[in-house]
């Protein structure tokens, strides 16, 4: 069986390009959308491209509160990880054939991780998903990636808001019944946890950073 093509790319009509620009170049989606295994092999996508219902969503710059938000998280759920857990930030999880999502934060098994050349994982093999809200992505993270995650059978996700400058952690835990998650807490300040593991992370740390 052949391999799909890649997807062309087309560039941007010249009327919406300023004189001396150089024109992008956007993919043209083949019938049916995207694919998970597209991420690997199209060429020239933006960093951190993530595939949601067959399109791509590409990100735009991040701000202050969601880089530091993400360090204190990676870097506390790292120290305080066990043994056979690992921290990843910003790596994608193949949920499906077109779902290829990016969470900010993952916390997966240790016989998970292959290599250094692994650009994915599977959702069987996370423990636990953090998205940071951000102003470009507040219906995907309140919305659509919880969604997605649950029903990917991923047991413990984290929704992180901006609170007057201070991160709240939204905790929420599937529920096998319904396949859906419940909210188990609202933490600001202090987000201190007994699962997936004992986590205690002060998150006023942030106004040190």
């Amino acid at each position: 069986m052949s391999a799909e093509p890649v997807p062309e790319y087309i560039p941007e009509p010249p009327a919406k390009r300023e004189r001396g620009q150089e024109a992008p170049c956007w993919p043209v989606p083949p019938e049916g959308g995207f694919t998970a295994e597209d991420l690997d092999r199209l060429p020239q996508l933006p960093a951190h491209t993530e595939l949601i219902d067959g399109s791509l969503v590409f990100v735009s710059p991040q701000a202050n509160f969601h880089m530091l938000t993400v360090s204190l998280l990676e870097n506390t759920l790292r120290r305080l990880a066990p043994a056979e857990l690992r921290v990843r930030r910003e790596m994608t999880v193949t949920l499906a054939k077109r779902q290829r999502p990016e969470p900010d934060v993952l916390v997966l098994r240790a016989e998970a991780v292959k290599g250094p050349e692994q650009s994915n994982f599977a959702p069987e093999d996370v423990v636990l998903a953090v998205e940071v809200v951000s102003p470009e992505s507040v219906e995907r993270d309140r919305e659509r990636k919880p969604q997605l995650y649950a029903k990917a059978g991923i047991q413990h996700f984290w929704r992180v808001e901006n609170i007057d400058g201070r991160p709240a952690v939204f905790v929420y835990e599937l529920d096998p019944a319904t396949a859906q998650y419940g909210l188990a807490g609202v933490h600001h300040d202090r987000l201190k946890l007994t699962v997936p593991f004992d986590i205690d992370i002060d998150l006023t740390e942030i106004d040190r950073l």
